[in-house]
């Protein structure tokens, strides 16, 4: 990334933290994945996983592009559901997902300049509308935050560490 313009570092990063979420979670069993591996806490892998799909489906087709879409994994009963992954949660379909919110993602965002407004909500504090490149910001420190998580989870279940 080193000499790269703006954008191109900002989607760098990105691309860095997505990769880094799924070598933490590469090799384990659907079981491990779903494993809340650090008491008292119900965090598991594959609740990183599933909550990062919701977050890039959330900020870039509902915020960026203002579409209107239900949640894949939560409900208006489980508003957290996607940090719940049940015995029959899958690595493959949580993946899967995953990737294809990326790859929307990465479309859409693609048909924006950073400065660009988005279309859907505003931000809370001030109303201003969020723009590509605040969209790119917080999802990098979104990833980050929840890779440092992942680091800890995946020492707790078979001791592996760095990226």
């Amino acid at each position: 990334m080193g000499d790269a313009g703006e954008r191109e570092l900002l989607e760098g990063w990105l691309d860095h933290h997505r990769a880094t979420l799924a070598l933490k979670c590469a090799g384990l069993s659907d079981a491990q994945l779903r494993r809340p591996a650090v008491a008292p806490s119900g965090l598991s892998l594959l609740g990183l996983v599933r909550h990062l799909a919701e977050c890039e489906r959330g900020w870039f087709r509902e915020t960026l592009d203002g579409e209107d879409v239900p949640g894949i994994y939560f409900t208006d009963e489980d508003p957290d559901g996607d940090f719940h992954p049940g015995e029959d949660a899958t690595w493959a379909e949580a993946y899967a997902t995953w990737q294809a919110e990326i790859a929307e993602a990465r479309r859409r965002a693609a048909a924006h300049r950073l400065d660009d407004a988005a279309a859907g909500r505003g931000q809370r504090e001030t109303g201003r509308p969020f723009t590509l490149r605040w969209i790119y910001t917080h999802m990098i420190e979104e990833y980050a935050r929840h890779n440092g998580h992942a680091d800890l989870l995946r020492e707790a279940l078979d001791g592996a560490t760095g990226v």
